[in-house]
């Protein structure tokens, strides 16, 4: 199973990469398929590419959906 998750674009490189925050991480990616990122923006990422933009309170409803799911997984393990 694949997974994009969204993150936050806090600093723009050269060569078409970026530094997005995810929950807090900061990850380098690349930012070569979407159009003229910029900073404060959200953008669903996998494998380190920047695949689309995304509305933050759409980025915000995921990310929550993921902590919660994280909790859920903790509390079950043994």
């Amino acid at each position: 199973m694949c997974l994009a998750i969204p993150a936050e674009v806090t600093k723009l490189l050269a060569d078409d990469m970026a530094v997005v925050s995810i929950d807090g991480v900061s990850k380098e990616i690349s930012v070569a398929l979407i159009e003229n990122p910029t900073i404060g923006e959200y953008v669903i990422i996998h494998v380190g590419y920047a695949l689309t933009k995304i509305d933050p309170e759409e980025a915000s409803r995921t990310l929550e959906l993921l902590r919660e799911l994280s909790m859920e997984g903790q509390a079950a393990a043994p």
